[in-house]
């Protein structure tokens, strides 16, 4: 994972509401997803496997940072179970949520939706 220092320092000009999002989704990654891998992009964080491959072959999940949202984005998200419909985007496979506010993110879908994504591998297209 990333140091501290190199998170808070690219958080310092979000909104703090979400920078709590951000914070409070590394927190469910870590614990639902063990082992992950952690990098900084111009837009966000990605999350990955690195003894799977990288972060798109062996992809969790990106934390993207927007100008007035957060989006948990999945590489895969096409194949996620996604019985509460939150999972939006066009392209081919890659989804995302958008998440505004803290006390409205639906926490709980989210951490399925991750914990599905690690297990998810892109070459058999089942879960493990």
């Amino acid at each position: 994972m990333l140091p501290s220092r190199t998170l808070e320092k690219s958080l310092q000009q979000i909104n703090p509401d979400l920078r709590d999002i951000v914070l409070e989704l590394r927190n469910i990654i870590v614990r639902v997803a063990p082992g992950v891998s952690e990098i900084g992009t111009a837009r966000g964080y990605n999350y990955f496997y690195k003894d799977r491959g990288g972060p798109v072959s062996a992809g969790v999940c990106q934390i993207g940072l927007q100008r007035d949202h957060v989006r948990l984005a999945f590489i895969h998200g096409a194949f996620l179970p996604d019985p509460k419909n939150l999972l939006q985007g066009e392209s081919l496979y890659k989804r995302y949520v958008r998440l505004e506010l803290y006390d409205t993110v639906p926490w709980e879908d989210l951490k399925d939706l991750i914990l599905h994504s690690s297990r998810f591998d892109p070459r058999t297209l089942d879960f493990h």
